[in-house]
Formats: C-alpha cells, sequence, structure tokens
C-alpha cells in the first residue's frame, strides 16, 4: 500500500510551501491537506484555502469543532493567554487526531507534515513526540532555506493572492489576528486595524474574569521588572493614551499545529 501524505494545513504560508514540497516529491493522489477551521478566521484566509488548492490541485480536507476560541475558554473555565491556550488542543489537535484515526489509522502507511521551517528546529522533537504513533516531517527545515518573505514570493509567482493578514503587518495568518498567544504589538495592530475584533476580545475576556472571579488577562505586563496581568481594556487605554508605554517588540507568535504537540 501506497503511503498517504498528510499536510497539517494552517492556512499560513509555510504550509503551503509545506504541500508545495511534498506535493513535488509525491504527486496529488496521495496528499491530504488537513485544515481545522476555528471558526475564528479571516476571510483572507478562506480565499487562500481556496486558491491554493486550486493551485495545488488538492482539496483542503475541514475539520471543525464547532465552537470558536472563546467558547473553548468558558466551557473550560480557563482564560486561553500566551502560556497555556487550550483553543489549540480543542479546535486543532483533537478535531484532526480524530480525522487521522478514522481515516489514516494504519500508522505505519501515514507520514505527517508540519510547516515550521529552518529557523524552528529545536521544536521538532517535540512535535514528533506529540503527532506519534504517526510518522512525521518538516521539509521547510532543510536546505533550501528561505524565509517568509521568500515563500510569500514564491506564492505571488504561483498566481496565489497574499493573504491580507500578512499585508497589514500580522505575522500570522490565524484566528483573525486575535490569536491569544500572539504579544502586545499583535493586539496593538488588531485594535488599529479591526477594532471590532479587538472589541469582541476586550469583552470577551471580561466575561471570563467575571466568570472565573480572577485576576486573568490574556497578556502580561512586564513593565517595573514584575509580571503581573494586562487585560485588553488596559492595553487599549495605553495605546490610546501612553503608547511609550508599549512592548511593541513583544509580537508573540500561533503554533497551534506545533506548540499543542508538545
Amino acid at each position: 500500500m501506497s503511503t498517504r501524505h498528510v499536510v497539517m494545513w494552517s492556512g499560513g504560508i509555510t504550509s503551503w510551501a509545506t504541500a508545495r514540497h511534498v506535493i513535488a516529491e509525491h504527486g496529488t493522489a496521495s496528499v491530504t491537506l488537513l485544515f481545522a477551521d476555528t471558526l475564528a478566521e479571516d476571510e483572507g484566509l478562506h480565499a487562500f484555502n481556496a486558491a491554493a488548492s486550486a493551485q495545488l490541485g488538492v482539496p483542503i480536507t475541514r475539520v471543525a469543532d464547532g465552537r470558536d476560541p472563546w467558547q473553548v475558554f468558558e466551557d473550560k473555565r480557563w482564560l486561553g493567554n500566551t502560556r497555556v491556550a487550550q483553543c489549540s488542543m480543542e479546535l486543532k489537535l483533537k478535531p484532526c487526531r480524530d480525522w487521522l484515526n478514522a481515516n489514516a489509522g494504519n500508522f505505519a502507511d501515514t507520514t505527517l507534515y508540519v510547516g515550521i521551517d529552518w529557523t524552528e528546529t529545536e521544536r521538532l522533537p517535540a512535535i514528533v513526540k506529540g503527532w506519534a504513533p504517526w510518522a512525521v516531517d518538516a521539509p521547510l527545515t532543510r536546505p533550501p532555506y528561505r524565509d517568509k518573505r521568500q515563500l510569500l514570493d514564491d506564492a505571488r509567482a504561483a498566481g496565489l493572492p497574499v493573504p491580507r493578514l500578512y499585508g497589514l503587518g500580522f505575522a500570522h495568518n490565524n484566528c483573525g489576528g486575535a490569536c491569544v498567544k500572539g504579544g502586545q504589538a499583535q493586539w496593538a495592530r488588531l485594535l488599529k486595524v479591526f477594532p471590532e475584533r479587538y472589541a469582541r476580545a476586550e469583552a470577551a475576556e471580561i466575561k471570563m474574569r467575571t466568570l472565573l472571579g480572577k485576576d486573568v488577562s490574556i497578556l502580561r505586563d512586564r513593565t517595573g521588572g514584575d509580571t503581573k496581568p494586562l487585560t485588553l481594556t488596559v492595553l487599549r487605554s495605553r495605546i490610546e493614551e501612553q503608547p511609550d508605554q508599549l512592548d511593541l517588540f513583544d509580537e508573540g507568535g500561533c503554533g497551534c499545529f506545533t506548540d499543542l504537540a508538545a
């Protein structure tokens, strides 16, 4: 039996580049692009998925839990943050594992591919362990080494639209720019570009603080040498009144198919 090749498709540029590599090596017939929809994605991600699927010649296989991240936080009674985000487990890992168990249960005949690149090789052992018993490969960790800008140029050359979150300055094309693992710079950008999304997240954070009766927050404030909660309400006030107090180097990062597997 031929090997099944499953690309863990996030809708980001590295998952496209990974799929392109896998298809070039193995053809399209044995390749699956497995996409876990968080129901919080930007419209540009879905447009990119459709265009990339057509360009690669492989349909997107979509799975979904049915909840968005904010609903997961309420159900788990835990506000996702830069350290722990159960949304990755509930909305990405579990639906994908369910699909793999149902469709690729013969572990020896399936390889999973993740879109980490050569700058993130230290994460690979935990990823391999987390997705066991399936074999895992990360083609972008090997030469020729290309950075995200070069991969975006490759996508343009292939006739693909650049996901609009990238064009707006976001580092990741996930969760509509409102990933709870993102840092202050991401949230400041979200407030500027998508104020309604920021307001939605701020309201959800307030609701969780009330529900739990605790001083919890998505972000952390490290000013003054002490680490303490930093709510989106306080961050918004600082952006409006004290922008010099922002940590605009704190971009943070999404790693749903990678961090969750650790």
